[in-house]
């Protein structure tokens, strides 16, 4: 009887979730694939920035689920498909009260100047600008737009760059944690707040290096954009800061007016009405489905080995995950359609053996003809580096941190620390004395130390070989330019890492080049995702097969719900393996 009614129980609660859960999920995902309200023939889009921005739309198809946030990529991509629009007539953005990442800016930036070619204004409106992240990048947004407007007294804080760094080193010697690491080598600060009290001369050349070139691109951009010569506009926002009133006196906005004053301005100017920037994106699009294509592969995140093992299924992770990335590669090399690669990069580095599986798959895709082009977002650094480094070419935006040639390790001895709580790390082992090398009771001893550094060396070395051999560069001019040394992408481009500035559209021109294309290019997507059948067996935590057959039995049951969201689900399939005609059934 015991038994009995466990099983009754798992059975009930079995039942609870998919008669609840599942309907949920899956109502929730056919409600996001699903067309929105058809566009108007006047339309102006409307563009809120103030939400979380990433640089790529998550990669799972239940992330829509969790917190809105929207993507450069897809802004980037929706404002593409805008400019050939008939029916869009404007743009109408709302700016973050703070900074922003300085290459999502100048991604956007550059769509905006496409746009505006394409004969459409567009308006930003700033509820005010406050010293919090890179406010020089959402001044240059801002000031790319046609007309600037500003909430009546709201602050004009654009006058500088700073930032802080946290330094451990007295703390630790105080409680008796010793911060054990080896570094590749002065420019790789990573650990540097472990280490020192203070930057080291490396740490602040380094620093003030890249913030200073980001300063002068984010200015230099504004002032073309302003029409006033840098310097000038230079001493006007250092002198600041201001209300929106002097800020238009000064000539650093356009206008100061509400929001709704705004906007109310720019449809009055086009005739058109106000559409929400996501439900245009979202809406239907008729893409080529044949003829030669350029492969697209984004990646953003941490780079570490394995698969994508749905960990968040709400969020679609962020990490990229070395086994994935690389078979995205085999995948497009063997794709008979595919002539050339883009990968959308945005990540700071992580495992060296990820990275450099993630090499081997764009060297294979190299070696099928297929040439390579990497776009680098907000990061393409250290590990990043190391990945893109293989590719044909690469383009980054003047404000992308890349470079980073350097590695870090080691661990933190806290047996010390602990000891004066009444806590004692005890270790044993068998073997080698560098099998306990990593625990945390003690120091490396000399000869472990010896060991660990010789291992350092050795991935320095095999880092600096592939970025020589990769971007075809004197094996010792890469080594005076390593060192751990971050540089900006216009950096980058003088010391020869980079191939070009620009963004992801210019990425895909510079592709269609190499691989000899012509007319305007087909873009595939490659980028590994989970179809929506294997998140919901992330989500319930049961085998692929038992997600269809929860899937198949709602279709027995009769739930009119289930029965149109199955159909939507065998269309995405199709379309998924090629398909080229379809048309929505009713909802029944």
């Amino acid at each position: 009887m015991k038994q009995f009614l466990i099983t009754a129980a798992g059975v009930f609660a079995g039942l609870m979730i998919f008669l609840i859960g599942v309907p949920i999920v899956l109502i929730s995902m056919a409600a996001s694939a699903a067309g929105r309200e058809t566009t108007p023939a006047k339309a102006v889009l409307e563009l809120d920035l103030r939400e979380p921005l990433t640089d790529q739309s998550a990669q799972n198809p239940l992330s829509g689920l969790g917190r809105r946030s929207n993507s450069v990529m897809s802004i980037v991509e929706t404002l593409h498909r805008a400019e050939s629009d008939e029916r869009v007539k404007g743009l109408f953005i709302r700016l973050p009260e703070g900074g922003m990442e300085p290459a999502s800016a100048d991604e956007l930036r550059l769509a905006l100047r496409r746009f505006h070619a394409a004969g459409k204004p567009v308006v930003a409106h700033s509820q005010g600008i406050y010293p919090s992240g890179v406010t020089t990048a959402t001044y240059m947004l801002g000031a790319a737009a046609d007309e600037l407007w500003m909430q009546p007294a709201a602050s004009f804080q654009v006058t500088g760059l700073a930032g802080e760094d946290v330094f451990l080193k007295r703390f630790f010697d105080k409680y008796g944690i010793k911060a054990d690491y080896e570094q590749r080598y002065e420019f790789k600060n990573a650990v540097n707040g472990y280490l020192h009290d203070d930057y080291t001369p490396a740490h602040r050349e380094s620093e003030l290096s890249w913030m200073g070139s980001i300063y002068a691109s984010n200015i230099a951009a504004a002032a073309a954009d302003r029409k006033r010569p840098a310097d000038a506009l230079r001493r006007t926002l250092e002198a600041g800061p201001y209300l929106a009133e002097q800020a238009l006196k000064l000539g650093l906005i356009d206008h100061v007016g509400q929001v709704r004053e705004a906007e109310q301005a720019l449809l009055k100017r086009t005739g058109g009405e106000a559409v929400d920037f996501d439900d245009y994106g979202h809406g239907r699009r008729r893409n080529p489905t044949t003829g030669p294509a350029i492969a697209v592969i984004q990646a953003e995140g941490p780079i570490i080995t394995g698969k994508d093992g749905g960990r968040n299924p709400f969020t679609g992770g962020s990490n990229i995950y070395s086994d994935d990335l690389s078979k995205a590669f085999y995948d497009a090399a063997k794709a008979h359609d595919v002539k050339a690669i883009v990968l959308r990069l945005n990540s700071p580095g992580g495992s060296d053996t990820a990275s450099e599986q993630i090499a081997a798959g764009i060297r294979a895709a190299k070696a099928a003809g297929k040439p390579v082009v990497v776009s680098m977002g907000t990061y393409g650094a250290s590990g990043g580096y190391w990945v893109a480094s293989e590719a044909s070419a690469i383009v980054a935006q003047p404000t992308t941190l890349t470079g980073s040639i350097g590695v870090f390790g080691g661990k933190f001895a806290v047996g010390p620390a602990l000891a004066k709580f009444g806590v004692d790390l005890r270790q044993l082992g068998v073997g080698s004395s560098y099998a306990g090398a990593f625990g945390g009771s003690r120091e490396f001893s000399p000869q472990e130390r010896a060991a660990f550094a010789g291992w350092m060396d050795q991935i320095y070395a095999n880092f600096v070989q592939r970025v020589s051999v990769g971007r075809k560069l004197p094996l010792a001019r890469v080594q005076e330019i390593a060192r751990g040394h971050v540089w900006t992408g216009v950096q980058a481009r003088q010391l020869g890492l980079v191939d070009q500035v620009g963004g992801f559209y210019e990425a895909v021109d510079r592709a269609k080049t190499l691989a000899n294309m012509s007319g305007e290019p087909r873009l595939k997507r490659m980028t590994p995702q989970a179809s929506p059948v294997e998140a919901l067996q992330k989500l319930l935590g049961v085998e692929s097969t038992s997600a269809r057959t929860l899937a198949a039995a709602a279709w027995v049951f009769g739930d009119p719900r289930a029965e149109a969201i199955i159909d939507q689900l065998a269309q995405a399939r199709l379309r998924e393996g090629g398909a080229m005609v379809l048309a929505p059934e009713r909802v029944r």
